[in-house]
């Protein structure tokens, strides 16, 4: 009979998740007392000690700015605290709760954060090279000596609705990880492994995903404008829905992906009109100040290779559209809407470009040699102008001699290796502009705003 009993008691416990350790919410000030100890235990200081926090309660502390690196912090709650420019490098951080942390320019390098939970976190700027965001869940001895699982939030990596722009995550691993809704604005992610993961109705603008595993991850409905996918790997990926406009995706199988409904470029021969056609209407309609013949939209189209040279396609809208290698020699572009669009290896000599929209276009190794990038006047009575919008453009390799980019809007722009020699940048907004190893040899840069750039060498 009470062998019967105790066999009853074994099967409830097995039944039962287990609970975690129970630990009382931690005072700062002892909490501080650890992190000093654990910063000396870094620099092999004599009284140095490893900090041990697992399981702790830690909602809304502040850490900005503490250096935790290597210390363990299993299952703990750090729920809404401020995590600014802390470092966790190496930390184990297995089924940590990051939910509404702030953790903008936090250093999580190689730390293992499997299983953990970052719902509605700020992780703007931050660095996750090679962490693992994968599954976890943690499991202890029952009663009866097998293993079960303890009662926490546990299981698949949690990231629905997390802010993650310009952060860099190359070569992390986040298979099977739930990210939904979540902004990766301008972020690396290269080498990022999403394996099944759940990425739906997230934001890749801007986002650089070259060389990602995404087999069979779902991208339902995800934004990514101007993300660079090259040589990423999309075997049988869910992009459905998805906005594809201006994407790069150099070396990229298609074939077994999803892309029902998705917004993908129109061939050429898919229009209702021919090129020439709709080049004459919309010349008519410049003629006519609008009365007759219709506005160029060519947008999300893929034009590459066509020759434009000499023709006035001033106000056309060429958003989204992949315009590799094509000839605009001479053209007129004026107070046209080119934002997304792929102008790598395309020929711009010498274009008028006034007040164009280049917002986010990606021109890298494009000649741009003598084009006017410079306002364009909208009122002769009040001096009103139209700066050229260049934000956040790619000019890698780019060809930019003797261009006028007089009060261009240069913000985030990546000048990387770009020829700016004799090029006209006065009154340009180039706040956190990249440019390293660019030649600005003979470059006017009066009254120009260089706040925060990278790298500059004059």
């Amino acid at each position: 009979m009470i062998d019967r009993a105790k066999m009853r008691v074994h099967r409830i416990a097995r039944m039962k998740r287990a609970k975690p350790p129970v630990v009382s919410k931690a005072v700062e000030n002892d909490v501080n007392l650890v992190l000093d100890r654990h910063e000396a235990f870094l620099k092999r200081r004599v009284g140095g000690l490893r900090a041990m926090l697992k399981f702790r309660d830690l909602s809304y502390l502040d850490f900005s700015g503490r250096d935790l690196s290597d210390s363990d912090l299993t299952g703990a709650s750090l729920f809404g605290c401020n995590l600014s420019g802390t470092k966790f490098r190496n930390a184990n951080l297995f089924a940590i709760d990051l939910r509404s942390a702030i953790m903008e320019k936090t250093d999580f390098h190689r730390a293992d954060l499997r299983g953990a939970i970052l719902c509605g976190a700020r992780l703007d700027g931050a660095i996750l090279t090679e962490a693992d965001l994968r599954c976890g869940e943690m499991m202890q001895h029952g009663l009866g000596g097998e293993l079960v699982s303890l009662k926490h939030r546990t299981g698949h990596a949690d990231m629905n609705a997390a802010s993650a722009q310009r952060t860099d995550m190359s070569r992390a691993k986040m298979s099977n990880s739930f990210i939904r809704q979540t902004d990766f604005t301008d972020a690396i992610l290269r080498n990022v492994r999403f394996c099944r993961a759940d990425l739906s109705h997230s934001n890749f603008t801007g986002a650089t995903l070259e060389g990602a595993d995404l087999t069979e991850a779902n991208l339902q409905g995800a934004i990514l404008h101007g993300a660079i996918l090259s040589n990423s790997c999309l075997m049988n990926t869910n992009l459905r829905d998805a906005d594809l406009g201006g994407v790069v995706l150099d070396s990229v199988d298609l074939s077994d992906a999803d892309l029902t409904n998705a917004a993908v470029a129109r061939r050429i021969e898919n229009l209702s009109a021919s090129i020439r056609d709709i080049i004459s209407a919309h010349f008519e309609w410049i003629q006519t100040s609008g009365r007759d013949g219709k506005r160029v939209n060519l947008s999300k189209t893929d034009l590459g290779g066509e020759d434009f040279s000499s023709l006035n396609l001033s106000a056309g809208d060429f958003s989204y559209a992949i315009m590799t290698s094509v000839k605009l020699v001479k053209s007129c572009l004026a107070m046209a809407d080119m934002s997304f669009v792929d102008f790598r290896g395309a020929d711009l000599s010498h274009c008028d470009l006034r007040g164009a929209n280049l917002r986010r276009t990606t021109l890298n190794g494009a000649k741009l040699q003598g084009a006017r990038l410079s306002p364009m006047a909208l009122s002769a009575s009040t001096r009103a102008q139209w700066p050229v919008n260049l934000e956040n453009a790619r000019l890698r390799n780019a060809n930019l001699t003797g261009a006028d980019l007089r009060q261009a809007k240069l913000s985030l722009c990546d000048f990387t290796h770009a020829d700016l020699r004799e090029a006209d940048l006065r009154g340009a907004t180039l706040k956190g502009a990249t440019l390293t190893h660019a030649s600005l040899q003979g470059a006017r840069l009066e009254d120009a705003d260089l706040d925060g750039v990278i790298d500059l060498k004059l």
